[in-house]
């Protein structure tokens, strides 16, 4: 080094250069813009107008009840399925997390279309079905279906970390105790994955909560059966009163902010 040279302060980062700076303001932009829009053209003087009107509130309520039972049976089939990936190591595995994992990035749509081709009246199970006289398609039942579908993989690899991350020696010194496999997996290994289990059923209501391309092709669009609370909003958005339609997509802009923000470092480390 020649004499007289400027020595870099170690403690003092250089800042990204310009044009780091500058796509990321662009991208952040692309982003907020429109959900800028939908807060400043939102005709918040009808808000509780649209909100108390009898169509919203039944979607409203049956939007509730759908994704709470999706969560109910997600959680009944995610937390199992959790344990055998994280746990368990078989042939396949790679394969079989990717394939139920796979509704993440799946068009809801095609999930709806793999749905009716799977449990519809002339699908693979869908006769076994119709004949003990279960009928999922233009159902609730279909529409909990369709919802579980969507939201499932966020519970079980939400649950997976959490179970990756349990110390291992704390459900031996259980086993060495005389607890059964069970024993310690209901009082040892549920309570340690507890805040696991809480993010990924929240994670997995908000998704079930805003699901439409899947429950409108497996479900339909039955007002009072099927119809949700995004459905409602298509519909509205459609009709005559889009006023209503802002009102409630602001309703679920809302979840889903709150969630994220509330569970989105767990989230991240699940992944």
């Amino acid at each position: 080094m020649r004499l007289g040279a400027r020595v870099p302060d170690p403690d003092r980062r250089p800042g990204p250069p310009w044009p780091i700076v500058a796509g990321g303001a662009f991208a952040a932009a692309l982003l907020t813009l429109p959900l800028a829009a939908l807060l400043i053209e939102a005709p918040w003087s009808s808000a509780v107008d649209q909100l108390r009107a009898p169509a919203a509130i039944q979607a409203l309520r049956l939007s509730l009840t759908t994704s709470l039972l999706a969560v109910a049976a997600a959680f009944v089939l995610g937390v199992p399925l959790a344990w055998v990936q994280a746990r368990l190591d078989y042939p396949g595995r790679s394969l079989v997390r990717a394939l139920t994992t796979l509704p993440l990035v799946l068009p809801p749509v095609v999930g709806g279309i793999a749905l009716l081709l799977a449990f519809g009246r002339r699908g693979l199970v869908g006769p076994a079905l119709g004949a003990a006289g279960v009928r999922l398609p233009f159902t609730m039942a279909g529409a909990v279906a369709a919802e579980a579908f969507v939201a499932l993989p966020f519970l079980t690899l939400t649950v997976e970390g959490g179970l990756r991350q349990v110390d291992r020696r704390i459900e031996d010194a259980a086993r060495t105790l005389g607890a059964t496999r069970w024993e310690v997996f209901r009082t040892v290994t549920l309570p340690l994955i507890r805040p696991s289990l809480t993010a990924g059923a929240v994670l997995a209501w908000a998704r079930a909560l805003g699901e439409f391309g899947a429950t409108i092709t497996f479900a339909g669009n039955l007002p009072g059966t099927t119809q949700t609370l995004p459905l409602f909003v298509y519909v509205t958005l459609n009709g005559r009163d889009p006023d209503g339609a802002i009102i409630l997509s602001l309703v679920l802009l809302a979840v889903s902010v709150v969630v994220l923000a509330a569970l989105r470092d767990r989230w991240l480390r699940a992944l």
